[in-house]
Formats: structure tokens, C-alpha cells, sequence
């Protein structure tokens, strides 16, 4: 432990005495110095506290941190913002003093935090600026496709992912544009366009694949009742015509001999197309499974195929199985639930047979599409004549500018588009003019950018009011991942939704429609780290229950406890209490809760057996990645609370830190594997270790009754669990009941956590310490109705650092004219940071 000055020494301020007796010397004594020379009468308490429990480690000698707190003044915190804020969110979060060293009680420390808070938010300027060149994330250009030309699309084949920065793959600063991303683009917009319009095209296959480690022994929600695995599709057809759909089996050959998956016999295949039965085939015959191994074409990879005439236009595509297997099982032994653990046969076992992928191969005999969507919402008129031809692409080019530049398509941009429209139309039909214009828009920096105005003779520096229309585009982005609707836009058009009254009522109105789902898959998933689900693959030999199907249900549920907060307008607090969650069979099978049968999601409330599952904390979600995938890791797990929920995270570790020790053996050579808890209190013996892992092991700890993959256990390795243990700042925990405890008392900082992620998110760029006056600003305008998660949105959505910017002298693009080559998209240089 370091010495506590609770004096402050003149050996702790030398520093500062030299510098002033070299400026005596040198005869340029400032007229405050004499200040300087003696201490003053009486001292703040606050200026006493930090002699008390902060000079031992943040003086010059020691510089804790990086920082100091000689000459710190409390009172005037806002002369040094970057540092009391720092000092604010450690407070908040109970991080300091540090664990082991004496502190004031609670209070105390709170009401010094908010002293600080008070002497910055009374002189903070507030920072304005929001970037204002910002490229559409794969997400966001996915969803401008949908609701500019109804078609649903997935991302994923067009366009590579994004980086993340900032815990969001959405920051202005990292969407840069590569040569390799602009002819991305550029294919994107040829292919996207022939699907919208339906123009005839070439055959091509396009896969989709079941998971590996899918479990198919269950109704697949979307597909009739009385079936059972397979997987539901849903496929945008390019044009009118005649697909097959290529059936594969999970292949359990090797060297080119084909072994179907599954041993029971006479299943049968249903194929299905918008709920309806287009095929039924007997799986056996088709595939050959009975055939001898020296029959001609044995061994040989076989596909069932089922041919069906499609029109263009998104349906959705259902392969599945008969379901037979609702009988209860008479197998001796107890399978795993997931099935495909062991491919080699069993006997005592049965397997079912399993669907390894669907191909779609087509359109054979393609024809010109008709009538789709897509072609419904791109064709606002239809020429009866050839002299009606061009006033009706006008019409379409003025429609689609519209949306897709968010309202600022001009005379210039319709006139590009009609020169795209007449090369289309020279050298085919009406229709693939049209097409050539909708390439040419999904080409265009006014679509692929987001590109805000800035008002002409403003110098550089000065604030301004966002315009309607930009508004428009921020708000949408916001809360949908998308560009705005035409009720957006009339608003901005009108000028109107600058008024905080009509802003408020469209925020109310974008919450409550369906595509608010993206707050949910873009915002929450990224935020709470379950995009991580995908790829966490747990031990198998370890975790032989663990499927895709565990994995799907464990994301479902964690997004729907957010949805439900949206949805309901609950506090944020829920997600740190909820006594309630959401569950199938599968899931409610992994969490021991009875009762629950089908593969459909349910809201159940949680009863006294059940007390750890609620909030976050309990989720099988967060307890599976925040785990190794062979054992559970109380560092991961407390760090993604510090981080996650408090918004602390610890320090990052030093270089080469050792791994854990295996267990050693005793004389007679037998070794006995510790439980985690014994391991990592060895490992944190190292004195380098122990400031960091003091503030994770104990939140880990607490949470060790899950295992891995969030079951509840009473051993580890054998070892009796021990959940109890001592926070960093003194709190005893028992248990996910105390860790839930604990954040409840510092509840100020995770609610302004969550402010701070929504406003990351919703700008597209990071919180520095001088946003952090409006994130207190926006968490004290929702603290009268509980910190309503809705209510934040709207604070957010009304704040000024969401409605204004800041000039930068830079010329505005907005409006420029449109490079008219084939090569529309132009590589512009993004400003870096966040």
C-alpha cells in the first residue's frame, strides 16, 4: 500500500516549486504567485478528500494512470475536463480508490462525483460536431435496397463486412472506400437491378447451407406444423421462370464414397413454396440408400431434385422432413440433443435423416417478369405508346432520385439518369432502360453516401441547425437502419420536422413500426457482443449438447428482452432485472424450466428456482461468449460486465501473460484438475496481475454457477462451486443475485452507459469527455420517468447534439453534379476518427 498524504507536503509539490522559483529568478513573477507561495486558509472538503484517498497515487512522483492530482481544484473541474471525467465514471462505477486501499463511504464518493459533474456542465460548451461524409454500412445499403425497391436481399453476397470501431460497425470513421469495395459496388448495383427488374437473365445457383452442428429432430418455426428439421428460405427469384431446387444430404463418406446421414428408414421429404406442398419424395428411393454398395452408381453423391416454375419476386422456400418421431423415444441409452455429435453410428442410438443444403439453380426458359414487388414499386407508370416512354421514365427517375438521395435529387441528377435510361433503351427494351437507371442509382455516392449541407458563408466553426432534410436521413439511419419514408420526407420538404413537437411524434411513429428492428439486430447485438454467437463453437467432447439450434435460441431470446423494453417502453434497468424472459422447448429444456413445448418463443416469468436468470446476467447468450470454448473464464466475464454494462473496461493485459498452470501430480502420479476459481487465484499471486484481475475475478467468480454454455452447475471439475467473493469496492457477492445487486448500486453509470452507446451509434462516431455534459443531459431528462429505454431514444433523437453540426470550411457535396461515367461511384476520401 502507497503512503496517504494527508498533507499536502512541499516533497509532493516540488515540481511545482521549482517551476516558480525559476520564474522569480528570471524576474517574471506572474501577479498571482504570491498565491502560489502559501497555502490557503482553509481547504474544500473535496480538496480533502483527494489529499485523503488520491494524493498516495496520483502525484508527480507516482502518476498513476497517467495523470495527477496535485493542484487539481474540485471546484474548478472545468478547467480540466478530460481529467475530472475520468475521475467522474471511475466514481461511478465504484472503481476508486482502488480495491484493498481505504475509501469514503458511499456516499461520499457519489456526492463528490456529482460536485465534479456540476462545476463542468456549468461551463461546458457543448461538442456539435457529427461527421458529415459517412458511407452506408452493409446493413444500412440492405436495407435502402428494401425499402427503395421492395426487395429483399442478403447483404452477405454482395458486400464484405465492415470494421468495427467503437463496439459498432456504423462509425463514419472506419467506412472507408477501397478500390476492392467500389467494384463491390459496382457489381452490386448490375446484379441488384436485373432482380428488381426482372429482366431475363443466365442460370446461376445460388446455396444455402444448414449448420454443421444443426440439430433437425425439431419443427423449424415457419414451416407447417407436423415437420420436422430442413431449413426455411427465403429467395429472391431474378426473373419468371423454371428453378430446381437441389437437395443435399449431410454426407458422412469420404474419398467420393456418398453415405447419407441417418438410419431410420421411409422419411420423406416435403418441399414447399409460400406455404404450400409443391413435392413430396421418399428419401431412401431418391437417394439411393438402399442400394448395394456394388450397384452401378452406389457411393456415388446424389441430390434429390424438384423442378418448379417461379415467378420473380421474393418467396419462401420450405425443405423439410415428415415428421415421425413424435412418439416417445425407446433407445436404451440417452442421445445428446444435438444429433450430428456422432456420425459414425451407435448402436442404441437412431438418427434421423438430416438436410446438409438447398440449391437453387435457375431460371431455365426465363421469361420477362411481370409483376413482382420490386417492379411494382420502381414502375410508377407504364407507357401504352412509344411517345409515352420518356415522360414515364422521367417519372420513375424523378420517384427513385427522390427516395434514394434522400430528397436532394435535382434537375441535373433526373438528366444522368435519362442519359443511362436512353443507352438501356437503344439497345433493348423500355424495361431494361429502366434497369440501366436503377444500376445508375445504386451506383451513386448520393445513395452509397450519407452527405450532410452545410449552409453557404458560415465560418469555420460556427454552429448550425442540421437541415430538415438531413434530419430526416439522421433519424432514419437512427432508428431503422434505412433511408427515410415518403412521411419523413414530406415533413422535411414541408420544413416541418424541425419542430421538436412533429420530431418527437415521428420518433414515436418509426418506434412503433416493424423496420425499428434494426435497433434490435444493429444496435443491441452489436452493443451486448451477440453477433460473437456465430462463430463461438464450444468443445464438442465437452459440450456435446450444444447445437446451431442452442445458438440461434440463445441470440432469439437476448433480442427479444430488448425488443420487449422498446416495444413496452420499460425502463432500461430491466436488463439488469427482468423477471421475465423469452423461451422454446429447446431453450427452456437447457434452462431446467418445464412446460414448454414447440419451437415458437414465448414470454414466461421467472419463478423462485429460476431468480439467476433474470436480466442479462442470467442469458445463455452472454454466458456462452463471454466463456472459452472449453471452459468458463470468470476474467472474460467480468471484463464484459466492466465493460458492457458499467462501460470501465480493465486495463488490457500486459504481454506474455503466462497461461494457467496445469495441475500438478502428487506422488503417486495422479493429478487432480483444479476448479477455475483455484486456478486463477494462483495465477493472480504474480503482483503485476492483481490490480486488474481484483477488478474482474470477483464478478466472475459470482458467476461460476453457469457453466460454458449457461448451464447451471454446483460443481467444477469436480470441485464444489464457490460463488462468493469481495467486489473491488468492498461489496460482498454471492452468486449472479449479487453481482446484479452490485451494478443496481451503481446504476448511474450503467445508465449512462447506455445513453452513451445510443448516442455512439446514432452519430456515428465516439464520445470523447466533452459529449459527456450532453450524455448527462439526456440521462437526466428520462430519470423522471425510470430511464425509460423509448424515452432515451426520443432524448436522444431531440438533443442538440443530434439536431445541429459544426461548419469545417469544406465545401458541402451535397447537390453536386453526379460523375455520369459507368464508374458513378467515386472513391472519396473519408475524414478519419471516430
Amino acid at each position: 500500500m502507497k503512503p496517504l498524504r494527508n498533507e499536502r507536503t512541499l516533497s509532493v509539490r516540488k515540481p511545482a516549486w521549482f517551476a516558480l522559483g525559476a520564474l522569480c529568478v528570471a524576474g517574471s513573477m506572474p501577479p498571482h504567485a504570491a498565491e502560489m507561495t502559501s497555502e490557503p486558509a482553509t481547504i474544500s472538503p473535496q480538496r480533502q478528500l483527494l489529499d485523503q484517498y488520491c494524493l498516495g497515487c496520483h502525484n508527480y512522483s507516482d502518476y498513476a494512470g497517467g495523470f495527477e492530482l496535485e493542484i487539481f481544484d474540485p471546484a474548478k473541474a472545468h478547467e480540466d475536463a478530460s481529467v475530472a471525467e475520468r475521475m467522474v465514471r471511475k466514481l461511478r462505477a465504484g472503481m476508486m480508490p482502488p480495491a484493498g486501499e481505504p475509501r469514503p463511504d458511499f456516499e461520499t464518493l457519489q456526492s463528490f462525483a456529482t460536485f465534479l459533474e456540476t462545476s463542468v456542465d456549468a461551463h461546458a460548451k457543448p461538442r456539435l460536431d457529427v461527421p458529415k461524409l459517412h458511407r452506408l454500412n452493409r446493413s444500412e445499403y440492405a436495407n435502402a435496397v428494401r425499402d427503395l425497391l421492395a426487395l429483399e436481399l442478403d447483404a452477405t453476397q454482395f458486400l464484405p463486412s465492415d470494421d468495427v470501431s467503437r463496439g459498432f460497425d456504423n462509425q463514419a470513421g472506419t467506412l472507408t472506400l477501397s478500390p476492392a469495395l467500389l467494384e463491390a459496388y459496382l457489381s452490386a448495383a448490375a446484379r441488384i437491378s436485373r432482380m428488381a427488374v426482372g429482366t431475363a437473365s443466365s442460370p446461376t445457383q445460388v446455396t444455402y447451407r444448414v449448420a454443421e452442428d444443426t440439430t433437425q429432430n425439431y419443427h423449424v418455426a415457419g414451416l407447417p406444423f407436423g415437420t420436422r428439421g430442413g431449413l426455411l428460405i427465403h429467395h429472391t427469384f431474378p426473373s419468371d421462370g423454371t428453378y430446381t431446387f437441389k437437395v443435399f444430404s449431410v454426407n458422412l463418406g469420404n474419398m467420393g464414397n456418398f453415405r447419407p446421414f441417418g438410419e431410420v428408414r421411409g422419411e420423406q421429404l416435403l418441399v414447399y413454396v409460400d406455404g404450400k406442398r409443391v413435392a413430396q419424395v421418399d428419401w431412401d428411393e431418391a437417394l439411393g440408400v438402399n442400394r448395394r454398395f456394388d450397384d452401378e452408381g452406389a457411393g456415388q453423391l446424389r441430390t434429390i431434385d424438384v423442378t418448379v416454375p417461379m415467378q420473380a419476386g421474393l418467396h419462401r422456400i420450405g425443405v423439410t422432413f415428415l415428421a415421425t418421431n413424435y412418439a416417445p423415444g425407446l433407445d436404451f441409452n440417452k442421445p445428446f440433443e444435438r444429433t450430428t455429435i456422432e456420425t459414425g453410428g451407435l448402436p442404441g442410438f437412431t438418427f434421423y435423416p438430416h438436410i446438409g443444403s438447398v440449391r437453387i439453380d435457375g431460371p431455365y426458359e426465363a421469361k420477362m417478369a411481370t409483376a413482382s414487388a420490386s417492379r411494382s414499386r420502381i414502375f410508377t407508370c407504364h407507357p401504352a405508346s412509344a411517345s409515352e416512354e420518356e415522360p414515364c421514365a422521367r417519372q420513375i427517375a424523378s420517384a427513385l432520385a427522390r427516395r434514394a438521395y434522400r430528397g436532394y435529387a435535382n434537375a441535373h441528377d433526373i438528366d444522368t439518369l435519362m442519359k443511362f435510361y436512353a443507352e438501356g433503351r437503344q439497345d433493348g427494351s423500355f424495361d431494361q432502360g429502366v434497369e440501366a437507371m436503377v444500376q445508375r442509382v445504386l451506383s451513386d455516392p448520393k445513395f452509397i453516401y450519407r452527405v450532410e449541407s452545410t449552409p453557404p458563408g458560415l465560418a469555420p466553426g460556427t454552429a448550425y441547425r442540421i437541415s430538415d432534410l438531413d434530419l430526416a436521413s439522421r433519424l432514419s439511419f437512427f432508428l431503422w437502419s434505412s433511408i427515410p419514408d415518403d412521411t419523413l420526407l414530406q415533413l422535411a420538404e414541408a420544413g416541418r420536422l424541425g419542430n421538436t413537437e412533429v420530431l418527437r411524434a415521428q420518433v414515436h411513429r418509426m418506434l412503433a413500426d416493424p423496420r425499428a428492428a434494426a435497433l434490435t439486430k444493429n444496435f443491441a447485438s452489436q452493443w451486448l457482443g451477440l453477433r460473437a454467437l456465430a462463430t463461438h463453437a464450444p468443445v464438442v467432447d465437452q459440450f456435446p449438447d450444444f447445437d446451431d439450434n442452442l445458438r440461434q435460441a440463445f441470440r432469439t431470446e437476448a433480442e427479444l428482452l430488448f425488443r420487449s423494453l422498446l416495444d413496452e417502453n420499460r425502463s432500461v434497468l430491466d436488463l439488469l432485472t427482468a423477471d421475465y424472459t423469452f423461451v422454446n422447448e429447446r431453450l427452456a429444456k437447457h434452462y431446467g424450466i418445464p412446460g414448454i413445448r414447440g419451437s415458437y418463443f414465448r414470454r414466461v416469468k421467472l419463478d423462485a428456482a429460476h431468480q439467476a436468470r433474470r436480466g442479462l446476467l442470467g442469458k445463455g447468450a452472454v454466458l456462452t461468449v463471454s466463456s472459452q470454448p472449453g471452459r468458463t473464464s470468470p476474467v472474460i466475464r467480468g471484463n464484459w460486465v466492466l465493460k458492457t454494462i458499467l462501460g470501465v473496461p480493465a486495463p488490457d493485459p500486459p504481454p506474455n501473460v503466462p497461461a494457467l498452470k496445469a495441475p500438478a501430480a502428487d506422488a503417486a502420479g495422479n493429478t487432480k484438475t483444479p476448479s477455475i476459481r483455484q486456478q486463477l487465484t494462483q495465477h493472480r499471486l504474480n503482483p503485476a496481475c492483481q490490480g486488474c484481475h481484483k477488478l474482474m475475478d470477483p464478478i466472475g467468480f459470482a458467476l461460476e454457477p453457469f457453466d460454458a454454455i449457461g448451464r447451471w452447475r454446483a460443481e467444477d471439475a469436480g470441485n464444489p462451486i464457490d460463488a462468493r467473493d469481495e467486489m473491488y469496492d468492498g461489496t460482498p457477492v454471492d452468486g449472479p443475485e449479487g453481482v446484479r445487486e452490485f451494478l443496481l448500486k451503481y446504476q448511474d453509470q450503467y445508465v449512462r452507459n447506455v445513453a452513451q452507446n445510443l448516442l455512439t451509434y446514432a452519430l456515428g462516431r465516439g464520445m470523447e469527455h466533452d459529449d459527456m455534459p450532453t450524455v448527462r443531459r439526456i440521462v437526466h431528462a428520462t430519470e423522471k420517468d425510470g430511464y425509460r429505454l423509448g424515452s432515451m431514444i426520443e432524448a436522444v433523437a431531440l438533443s442538440d447534439i443530434f439536431r445541429m453540426n459544426v461548419a469545417d470550411g469544406a465545401e458541402a457535396l451535397t447537390g453536386a453534379p453526379a460523375q455520369t461515367g459507368t464508374a458513378a461511384v467515386v472513391a472519396t476520401r473519408v475524414p478519419q476518427g471516430d
